[in-house]
C-alpha cells in the first residue's frame, strides 16, 4: 500500500519548537497515539503513514499551529484531546476554546475551558438558572462551577456563595471518625474548600467565610431555608435521594442560580436507594431555564491516563450489563 505524506508549515522556528515540545515530547505523543511518522523539513512538519492516520495527524498539527499563533499554551493534555477529536474528524472543534477564560486564580493565573464539553458547561452556567453537570471524575464539574460562582460574587451578581454536599460515606462510617459534626463532614467538603482557596487566596477566603458571604455545609443543613441572591452549588449529587434533591431544588429564592454536579457511575447510596440526580435529570430536562450538560471521558482534564481509566471502566460496565441481559 502506498504511503501518504503531508506537510504542515509551522510558520516560524518559535512556533515549531512549541509544537514539537521539549525534547520532541509533543511530536512523540502524536506519533505514538496516531501511528504515523513525523520529521522536520525546514519550518515544515512532514507526516507519513496510512492515509487515514496521516489525515488525522495533519488536522492535529494544523490546529496546534493555529493555537500557538493565538498565544495558547500547548501541553500533553490539550494534544491528547485534539487527537481524540481528530479521530472523529472534529479536530477543528478545539479552536473554539481559544480565549475561553472563565476566571482567574488569586495569583492571576487564567482559568480556561480545556474541552468543548467544558465550554458548553460554562456557557450553560452563565445562561441558565439551574444547571446539571453530569459526567465522570476529572472533567472539572466542581472546579468550573466554583470558579464561575466566585466571578458572579465579585461582579455583584449574587451576594453569597453556598456550597453543599450530601454526607454519604464511600465505604467508611462517619460515626467512627473523631471530632464534632463539622470535623466529621469536613473531609467531604475539602474539594470545595480547596477550589475556593485557589480562586480567592486563603486570607480573602477566611474573611468571606467569617462574614457569611461563603457558606459550606452538608446538604441536611439546607432544609427549611430559602436561598435568595446566592450562587448555590450541590456537589456529588449522585448521592442524594429523590427526596433530598427535591428539597434542595425547592430552596431556590429570587436572584439565585443553582449548579448541581455529579457522576452517575459513582453512586454510594445504600442498596435499593435510587439516585436523586438521575431522577431529576430525567424529570426536569427540557424545562426552560434548566440545562443538563453531559460531560464524557473526552472532557477529563486530569492526567491523560485518567481518560483511559474512565473509558476502561465504562467499557467493563457495558460488558457486564450486556452479559447480565443475555443471562436473563
Amino acid at each position: 500500500m502506498a504511503e501518504t505524506v503531508k506537510h504542515v508549515s509551522a510558520g516560524s522556528v518559535d512556533k515549531l519548537q512549541k509544537i514539537l515540545g521539549n525534547f520532541d515530547e509533543n511530536a512523540n505523543l502524536i506519533v505514538r497515539e496516531l501511528g504515523v511518522a513525523l520529521h522536520v523539513d525546514g519550518l515544515d512538519i512532514a507526516v507519513s503513514g496510512g492515509e487515514e492516520k496521516v489525515s488525522a495527524a495533519e488536522d492535529v498539527l494544523e490546529c496546534l499551529v493555529e493555537l500557538v499563533s493565538d498565544g495558547e499554551a500547548i501541553d500533553s493534555g490539550r494534544i491528547m484531546y485534539c487527537i481524540e477529536l481528530a479521530k472523529e474528524g472534529r479536530a477543528k472543534d478545539i479552536l473554539k476554546l481559544s480565549g475561553s477564560t472563565v476566571g482567574v486564580t488569586y495569583r492571576g493565573k487564567p482559568i480556561k475551558c480545556k474541552t468543548v464539553g467544558q465550554k458548553r458547561y460554562a456557557d450553560c452556567i452563565k445562561r441558565d438558572t439551574v444547571v446539571f453537570g453530569v459526567g465522570p471524575a476529572g472533567t472539572g464539574k466542581t472546579y468550573l462551577a466554583v470558579c464561575l460562582a466566585v466571578q458572579a460574587y465579585k461582579s455583584k451578581q449574587v451576594e453569597k456563595i453556598i456550597l453543599t454536599r450530601p454526607a454519604v460515606e464511600a465505604g467508611e462510617k462517619l460515626g467512627f471518625l473523631p471530632g464534632d459534626l463539622q470535623t466529621k463532614v469536613d473531609p467531604y467538603l475539602r474539594p470545595l474548600y480547596d477550589a475556593l482557596q485557589e480562586m480567592l487566596g486563603l486570607e480573602t477566603y477566611t474573611k468571606l467565610m467569617e462574614r457569611g458571604s461563603i457558606e459550606i455545609a452538608p446538604l441536611a443543613y439546607m432544609r427549611g431555608r430559602t436561598l435568595s441572591n446566592a450562587f448555590v452549588i450541590l456537589d456529588e449529587a449522585q448521592n442524594t435521594t429523590r427526596e433530598q434533591m427535591k428539597m434542595f431544588l425547592t430552596r431556590m429564592g429570587d436572584g439565585s442560580k443553582m449548579v448541581v454536579t455529579g457522576d452517575l457511575t459513582q453512586v454510594d447510596l445504600p442498596e435499593g436507594k435510587k439516585s436523586g440526580l438521575a431522577h431529576a435529570v430525567r424529570v426536569l430536562e427540557g424545562i426552560e431555564g434548566i440545562a443538563v450538560c453531559r460531560l464524557t471521558d473526552k472532557d477529563v482534564v486530569r492526567h491523560p491516563l485518567v481518560m483511559k481509566i474512565v473509558r476502561a471502566y465504562e467499557t467493563d460496565s457495558k460488558r457486564s450489563e450486556s452479559e447480565k441481559g443475555e443471562k436473563q
